[in-house]
C-alpha cells in the first residue's frame, strides 16, 4: 500500500530521490542537462510529497509557485522497482490536491521529449499540451503541459462561516 507524506525539501528521502532523478536526467539529457539543472534546485521548496511502499521510499514530487494562481509540478521521480504501481499518479494527485487546498487554479509542468513515460503520465492525468513557457519557451527538447484544477468548496451543514 502506498502512503504519501507531505513535507518539504529538507526531507532526507526527498533529497535522496532527487539525486536519483538528477542522475537519470543527466543520462537522458546528455549535454543539455546543465541547462535544465539550473532550474531544478531544491533549496527551500515548501511543498514536496514523498511516497512510501511498506515504509520504504519509492517516489517523490514537488510544487513551486510559478505565477499567481499557478503551481509548477517539479522533481517527479519513481524508483525503477516501483514503476507501474501507480506511484507517480498518486504523487501527482496529492500535489494537485495540495495546490487546490491553497486555492491555486492550475498546475503547469515541463518535461523532456525524450521522456515518453512522463509525457504519458501527464496526458493520462488530464494535462493538456501548451506552448513552452518561461525559460523553456525556445527549448527544442521541452514539452509543457497544464491542468485546470477544480476548486472544491466545502459547505458545512448547520453552521455559517464567513
Amino acid at each position: 500500500m502506498i502512503q504519501l507524506l507531505r513535507t518539504n525539501s529538507d526531507n532526507d528521502d526527498f533529497k535522496e530521490f532527487v539525486g536519483y532523478l538528477d542522475a537519470e536526467l543527466a543520462y537522458i539529457d546528455g549535454e543539455e542537462h546543465s541547462f535544465y539543472a539550473q532550474f531544478n534546485t531544491i533549496d527551500a521548496i515548501r511543498y514536496t510529497v514523498v511516497a512510501y511502499n511498506n515504509g520504504q521510499p519509492v517516489g517523490c514530487g514537488a510544487l513551486k509557485e510559478y505565477a499567481p494562481g499557478t503551481m509548477e509540478v517539479k522533481r517527479m521521480y519513481t524508483a525503477p522497482q516501483a514503476r507501474g504501481m501507480g506511484v507517480a499518479t498518486a504523487i501527482l494527485k496529492e500535489l494537485e490536491h495540495w495546490a487546490q487546498e491553497m486555492s491555486y487554479e492550475k498546475c503547469v509542468v515541463e518535461t523532456g521529449k525524450r521522456q515518453p513515460l512522463a509525457i504519458a503520465l501527464y496526458k493520462t492525468n488530464g494535462y493538456l499540451a501548451i506552448a513552452n513557457y518561461g525559460q523553456y519557451a525556445n527549448v527544442e527538447n521541452s514539452v509543457c503541459f497544464e491542468k485546470e484544477l477544480k476548486i472544491k468548496i466545502r459547505i458545512e451543514r448547520g453552521s455559517t462561516r464567513i
